[in-house]
């Protein structure tokens, strides 16, 4: 890769070592503003004890939340793998019948948040749940408990597990297919090529995909929360609403540690390794004959999706077909949970895309440690849990005052910074990969026109990156819309959105007054399913 040693200006993708002014000041401004809540939380942690602290950390229930954290995550990740890899492999690399449904069909549980996920399996599957009424006339009184450390992985893995399929589908559709007929011409099996020619080739994708799992599985706070499973999140939110805030802190602090291992762990193994081989994908009609295994494969299937989605849309028409409005509690729904849910996520969006946007033209374009160092740092907020977040910024607002009178915590304000630290990545992720799509040979001929850097980068830049920007700025719309953690612990006084709303009926037993808002939540998610399949141009061939 060559590189001009006058200008800095690297050949292959124009970044440069020379820092603009005005995008540097504000990337540095942007990193210091999502970092500050972790700084704070450290901080006051810092401050218990050094004997309280070994105490709290090691007592046997701070252990025990470690390990159940510990095998939550690892049940959730192999199962994933287990299902999302054969699902994959079924609808790329088969005669499935209906194969463009399917592939449609187990992508969608990704739209489903887990919390709405769980509280439809409670309702159904619980001691007295749907499912027992319905078996009540055989004389079913009750079924087995679906609380605890079964229910939990069983409700994430069927809502995480499309991570792994969307990765590894991918793998096989840009792989090359014909390594796979050199395999077959030296009378290897299927099972066998599978081992020695696909199974490398797509271990990389797998990687990718299982750690998003184990990722989602350490953060989750509303899935635990409900089956009763006392993983990091749910204690520290329990433990924060006792009061026992010293703890709170402690345990936030591990969270985050055990957190950043997992991506140094995705870092290590994901290394400079392409997720495919840089060859066009085979011969369409190259595809393995199930045969017999036919049924069961379309068996395995509709399993899967119609546990994933069937299930929770089912059980949510089933309540709102009921009627809701016969119960006090405040739980009536209104339409103004709908406008503050997406006011705060609108506003959350705007400001995302345009904090985000001098760190991604600063990565994209530039190269230097300290471009690198910013962008870097936008990802803290995304890979620190919700509710630790929550938690650090409550410290962080009851110190802060608006206008040196009104505290910060507990106002729309703080509310909308919270998301900003949570997504800014889906922002920058999005529009730094628009600006590499630009050849900077563009605006340096608008510069020789006349044109200064800000009009060249007004009038050609940014009408090329426009869709990286809206596309940013609808996923940290629809992300947004469905954050649990950090919109219980920092919404104001009397703010209802829709989340708050699912979350209310939940903790008061009013199943049904959930079914609105939780429908209202699934359209909004599929919305933003058919933006990532439209975006990226998702191929179901």
């Amino acid at each position: 890769m060559a590189t001009d040693q006058q200008t800095g200006t690297t050949a292959n993708d124009g970044r440069t070592d020379n820092l603009p002014l005005a995008p540097t000041v504000a990337s540095a401004a942007v990193a210091a503003a999502v970092l500050l809540p972790l700084v704070w939380l450290v901080k006051n942690a810092l401050q218990v004890g050094l004997e309280e602290a070994l105490a709290l950390t090691f007592r046997p229930q701070t252990l025990d939340v470690f390990v159940n954290s510990a095998l939550l995550v690892t049940a959730v990740t192999v199962a994933s793998v287990l299902l999302g890899v054969p699902l994959a492999y079924l609808t790329v690399r088969t005669d499935l019948p209906f194969k463009k449904f399917w592939t449609v069909a187990v992508s969608l549980p990704l739209v489903i948040p887990s919390y709405i996920g769980a509280f439809a399996f409670v309702s159904a599957f619980g001691p007295q749940g749907s499912f027992q009424r319905l078996l009540a006339p055989l004389g079913v009184e009750r079924l087995p408990e679906i609380y605890g450390f079964v229910g939990a992985s069983l409700v994430l893995t069927l809502y995480t597990y499309p991570y792994v399929y969307i990765t590894t589908r991918a793998a096989l559709k840009s792989m090359d297919t014909t390594l796979i007929d050199a395999a077959r011409t030296l009378e290897h099996t299927r099972w066998e090529a599978f081992k020695r020619v696909t199974a490398p080739q797509i271990r990389p994708a797998v990687a990718a995909g299982a750690l998003l799992v184990a990722l989602y599985a350490l953060s989750d706070f509303g899935t635990p929360a409900i089956m009763r499973f006392n993983a990091f999140t749910r204690v520290i939110y329990v433990e924060f609403n006792s009061f026992n805030r010293d703890l709170a802190a402690l345990l936030s602090l591990q969270l985050v540690g055990v957190t950043f291992l997992v991506l140094a762990l995705e870092s290590r193994i994901r290394g400079d390794q392409p997720l495919h081989s840089g060859r066009q994908g085979g011969r369409t009609g190259d595809v393995a004959r199930l045969g017999k295994w036919k049924l069961p494969a379309l068996g395995f299937c509709a399993a899967v999706s119609g546990l994933a989605l069937v299930v929770p849309v089912g059980i949510l028409f089933v309540w709102f077909t009921r009627g809701v409005g016969d119960v006090g509690g405040g739980l009536a729904f209104e339409l103004t949970y709908v406008v503050n849910s997406v006011g705060v996520s609108a506003a959350a969006a705007v400001v995302a895309t345009a904090l985000g946007l001098p760190v991604a033209y600063l990565a994209a374009r530039h190269r230097s440690r300290l471009a690198d160092a910013f962008e870097r740092s936008t990802y803290v907020g995304y890979a620190v849990p919700g509710v630790v977040l929550g938690l650090a910024l409550v410290y962080l607002g009851t110190q802060l005052e608006i206008g040196g009178e009104v505290p910060l915590y507990q106002t729309v304000y703080l509310l909308v910074f919270a998301y900003l630290v949570r997504f800014l990545p889906q922002a920058v992720g999005s529009m730094r990969a628009s600006f590499l799509r630009v050849n900077p040979a563009l605006p340096e001929a608008a510069r020789t026109l006349g044109r200064t850097s800000a009009g060249a980068f007004r009038e050609v830049t940014m009408p090329l990156v426009a869709p990286g920007v809206v596309g940013g700025a609808a996923l940290v719309f629809l992300t947004t819309m469905k954050e649990l953690p950090a919109t219980l612990l920092l919404s104001p006084p009397g703010f209802r959105t829709l989340v708050t709303q699912v979350w209310a009926a939940h903790e008061q037993g009013y199943f049904g007054e959930a079914a609105m808002p939780a429908l209202i939540l699934l359209f909004v998610s599929g919305l933003s399913m058919l933006v990532i399949l439209s975006q990226e141009g998702y191929d179901v061939k």
